[in-house]
């Protein structure tokens, strides 16, 4: 049997006519730049989130930059992120001229631990993003209250968490603002690159948006020294198709990863742990696992496609050296990076699949 980690056909193959139509819709209009399409789909998204206002951008990143500056974060200021993480989260920050500080996740769900939060902030801390990793919100409740205790902007870093929960509440709704990215492989994906942000604040979103456009409010009259950061009418409207399946894609997602959750039973293999408080959306399954390098040999020969997030963290980057971290200055960032593995989970994986991928872990 050959298993890839992911594929998008089962799940393309459903809406492929709605997709063509899409793409001749918009190419008849002649109309590909902050068009109806966004402006609907922003409208939708922000509904689905919960929010007041969404602003279509390039990408996650780039959301992630446009809401620290328009929160305006620069040189010489702190922003406090996960120690596991993908590296865009701290680039954003870097982008701005201000530093990353990291802080080490809880390793039950890979999330920032708030605990930890506290003693990272010094005179020079401006915000905290609060990466939602995986599928799984972040423990927003104590990160929201050391933010309104310390005068903190809280940012939410939604990119791999549309549709996910905490304490019922959407994400995306949860921080003064968040920032989703829509690469394909997201659990709602465009096809190319895009993102958004969202958030209730008002002046933000319209300021984020300037930013995004060149710094301009208005055609040629720009207040800001902004970039070119834009979701494409093509790509908003791909969007807007898929959210309206989002959720019914999601259920899948969840029913398979509660088969890996109930029937992986291998004292080799630690599973991820989701906080009562939540409602995983499961963009990837992650384990954990000493033998890892074994483990992925072992599927590989049998068929099994397996991907790691993320083999080198953040601080040891060569990028980062800058900041003079070592090695076992985050060793909780350090061990997922040494042992995470992630599992097949897509839209369309057959049941027989999913035993199989069972049942051979099971024997590993």
């Amino acid at each position: 049997m050959n298993i890839p980690f992911s594929i998008f056909t089962p799940m393309h193959n459903e809406i492929k006519a709605d997709m063509q139509a899409c793409f001749e819709r918009v190419y008849d209009k002649s109309w590909f730049i902050d068009g109806e399409e966004c402006r609907q789909f922003e409208k939708e998204f922000a509904e689905y989130c919960e929010a007041e206002y969404c602003v279509g951008c390039g990408n996650g990143l780039e959301g992630l930059y446009l809401l620290l500056r328009a929160f305006d974060i620069s040189d010489g200021d702190e922003v406090i992120v996960p120690s596991n993480t993908f590296i865009a989260t701290a680039l954003a920050v870097s982008y701005t001229g201000a530093t990353p500080v990291f802080v080490e996740p809880e390793l039950k769900t890979y999330n920032i631990n708030p605990c930890e939060i506290e003693k990272a902030i010094t005179k020079r801390t401006k915000a905290i993003i609060a990466v939602h990793l995986y599928g799984q919100c972040a423990d927003m409740d104590p990160i929201l209250e050391i933010a309104k205790k310390y005068d903190l902007k809280v940012i939410e870093d939604a990119a791999q968490s549309h549709g996910a929960t905490y304490k019922g509440k959407k994400a995306g709704s949860l921080g003064d603002a968040a920032a989703f990215s829509f690469y394909p492989g997201k659990n709602l994906g465009c096809l190319g690159d895009g993102g958004c942000i969202t958030t209730n604040d008002r002046t933000l979103a319209e300021r984020a948006k300037a930013i995004g456009n060149y710094g301009s409010d208005q055609k040629y009259h720009h207040i800001y020294k902004g970039i070119n950061s834009r979701l494409d009418e093509l790509q908003a409207g791909f969007l807007r198709i898929k959210l309206r399946e989002l959720d019914r894609w999601t259920k899948e997602r969840q029913r398979i990863s509660q088969r890996y959750l109930n029937e992986i039973k291998n004292p080799k293999i630690i599973l991820p742990s989701v906080d009562e408080k939540n409602t995983h959306v499961w963009h990837i399954f992650p384990i954990l696992a000493e033998k890892r390098k074994n483990l992925k040999s072992y599927l590989q020969e049998n068929g099994i496609g397996t991907v790691i997030h993320y083999p080198i963290a953040i601080h040891l980057q060569e990028a980062y050296q800058d900041l003079g971290y070592e090695q076992g200055d985050f060793p909780k960032a350090e061990k997922i990076a040494k042992e995470e593995l992630s599992l097949p989970l897509y839209y369309g994986m057959k049941e027989e699949e999913i035993d199989y991928i069972i049942k051979t872990i099971n024997q590993f």
